[in-house]
């Protein structure tokens, strides 16, 4: 419904304009400020006063007479009235825009849904070197990447989520050399949980240690085992294959058990190797060293850039003729472009020169890098400072997630008084809830923040209820399934809905009324639930999922003063009741999805 109010509110202004003789190529539609009491506001006489040569609030009323003639002329369903303040001229929304969207949002569980763009993309994202156990700096990829995907797929794209698998490169030859070289014996220190990765990581450990402190002749003969493995991998031999696999596959299986708690799921895991062993890596050296941009400096082959404003080369062959992770990766992503419309690559900071040279490269071997977004995150950070596996310091994801459902379960029996401990919430509730909190706390305080910004985890702020926080936006579904298993209790009738997206016209059969829903508390909170739909659009064309956290965080001011000032089994009409009960299962389905999106559960009581 926002999105057909918006097209209306675009027709009827660009009629405007037309008119004035003005241009309409910048329209300046945006959310009115928290003062006006408008659905959309525009703010093009900024723009135009200097060539109407008359203040904006002037200007602004000429086009608001204007777009009244405009709507005269035309028909509009939802766009009801134009005034003006000030400089901005205010368009606002009538009844049938409301009774749609409360039709459709109380009739329609998957509300916010998109209708199917026939687009598949492809979302990587995670892609840690499978060295050890995720730790908390690398955390922000899964929830980010996993929210991406996620917000792509309600936007109506076919989505695929894939794990980019780094089994190439001189870290897994040095672990792999490791693993066969040492064992228990020689290892300092148990493994610190029951899980493959959290045991075969002290072997990296063990190995990097060697590789510093052992003297110069046994390092180097450690040296020549590991460039061997490197070199069977170059060459394809099947048994290096296997070698490296049975560590790489152990430490990913004991990583997909960790990402699981968030959760964060893929639909495949590629491995670079592939992309070795069908020759399409050679292939992409070949085509980059005859490009005219391709340069051998310092014992190896390179790509110029400058003509991309990129000052360092990128290399992309060794002197010996092995290829690098980005030359591998090229390939991957040619195998991307060649099976998906679109591809997005979430990133940390310290890979943004690794992309941009990336596209560049893509551009030259003559691939169309539209197709291809990146979303660029910085990294979380404990309050004592950043954390690293190399050296086996720092904190991983599982004892942060461990933590976090500690002290979820901890608030949430604080907060719990003796009468609903005991007659509503069991043992096994209370868990659930803590779960639910803990881990959407996690998950909520990092998705929320904008990418590019650093993140110091917090928990007095993660976890508090009452806050900008995920307890605070989830204990808004709460409200809304108690509110509802009440009626449902005392036999009043919930609207039931099926799945059938944004909607638009309303249910002929829908007994509700929504034009009794006269106060402002109501109408705010349905107005928000319109633009939901509005929000999934344009966060995912921008690739941001915490523009739909800030959703939730405004939702819930919304619903939480609709639910103060507006009773709903206890309204003094039946019809009344009803449309209020109508709004808080349109208000549940919206927050649900929107949690959803944010990859953050919708606990059904608090």
């Amino acid at each position: 419904m926002f999105r057909r109010f918006r097209s209306e509110v675009e027709s009827a202004l660009t009629a405007a304009l037309s008119s004035l003789e003005f241009p309409t190529d910048d329209l300046g539609i945006e959310e009115p400020p928290d003062d006006m009491d408008a659905t959309l506001a525009s703010s093009v006489a900024f723009r135009l006063a200097g060539e109407a040569g008359a203040a904006p609030p002037v200007v602004a009323a000429d086009v608001a007479e204007a777009v009244e003639s405009a709507m005269n002329d035309g028909t509009y369903d939802y766009l009801d009235a134009v005034d003006v303040a000030g400089p901005y001229v205010n368009f606002h929304a009538g009844d049938r825009y409301l009774a749609d969207t409360l039709a459709a949002a109380a009739g329609d569980v998957a509300y916010g849904t998109l209708p199917d763009r026939d687009t598949s993309v492809v979302v990587e994202h995670t892609s840690a070197n499978p060295t050890g156990p995720v730790h908390v700096g690398r955390a922000r990829n899964p929830i980010v990447g996993d929210a991406v995907a996620t917000l792509l797929s309600y936007a109506g794209y076919d989505v695929d989520r894939h794990y980019y698998v780094n089994d190439a490169g001189r870290q897994m030859a040095v672990f792999t050399w490791a693993y066969e070289t040492f064992d228990e014996s020689d290892l300092d220190e148990e493994p610190a949980r029951d899980r493959i990765e959290y045991d075969l990581v002290r072997y990296y450990r063990k190995g990097n240690a060697y590789l510093e402190d052992a003297d110069p002749e046994a390092v180097e003969a450690a040296e020549a085992e590991i460039s061997a493995i490197l070199q069977g991998l170059e060459a394809g031999d099947e048994e290096t294959f296997e070698r490296v696999g049975e560590v790489v596959d152990g430490v990913l299986g004991g990583m997909k058990g960790c990402l699981a708690r968030l959760p964060a799921a893929f639909d495949e895991f590629v491995k670079e190797t592939r992309f070795m062993r069908d020759g399409s890596t050679t292939e992409v050296a070949d085509r980059l060293r005859a490009s005219e941009q391709a340069v051998y400096e310092e014992d190896a082959w390179q790509l110029e850039l400058d003509d991309w404003g990129i000052e360092k080369n990128l290399v992309f062959l060794r002197s010996d003729e092995t290829s690098l992770y980005t030359t591998r990766d090229l390939a991957h992503h040619e195998w991307k472009f060649a099976n998906y419309d679109r591809a997005v690559t979430v990133l940390g900071e310290d890979h943004k020169l690794q992309a941009e040279q990336l596209d560049a490269a893509l551009e030259i071997l003559g691939n169309d890098t539209g197709r291809l977004g990146h979303v660029i995150y910085s990294y979380v950070n404990l309050p004592e400072g950043k954390m690293s596996t190399r050296r086996g310091t720092g904190v991983m994801l599982d004892d942060l997630l461990d933590e976090a459902i500690d002290r979820a379960r901890e608030a949430v029996e604080t907060r719990l008084d003796d009468r609903i401990r005991d007659d509503d919430l069991t043992d096994e509730d209370v868990e659930r809830i803590a779960h639910q909190v803990g881990i959407g706390a996690v998950r909520y305080d990092i998705v929320s923040k904008q990418p590019t910004k650093a993140i110091t985890f917090e928990w007095e702020d993660a976890l508090d209820f009452e806050g900008q926080s995920a307890p605070y936006v989830q204990y808004v579904h709460a409200r809304c399934c108690g509110i509802i298993d009440e009626a449902e209790a005392a036999g009043v009738t919930v609207p039931e809905g099926g799945e059938g997206g944004e909607g638009g016209e309303g249910r002929e059969d829908d007994a509700v009324d929504a034009t009794v829903l006269e106060t402002d508390a109501a109408r705010d909170l349905l107005r928000e639930v319109a633009r939901f739909p509005a929000v999934i659009e344009a966060a995912a064309a921008d690739l941001e999922p915490h523009t739909v956290a800030t959703f939730t965080r405004e939702f819930a001011e919304a619903y939480n003063r609709f639910y103060r000032e507006c009773p709903v089994l206890t309204a003094e009409r039946d019809d009344l009741r009803d449309a209020r009960l109508a709004l808080v299962v349109a208000a549940r389905n919206t927050m649900a999805n929107a949690l959803d999106v944010l990859g953050v559960e919708a606990p059904e009581s608090m």
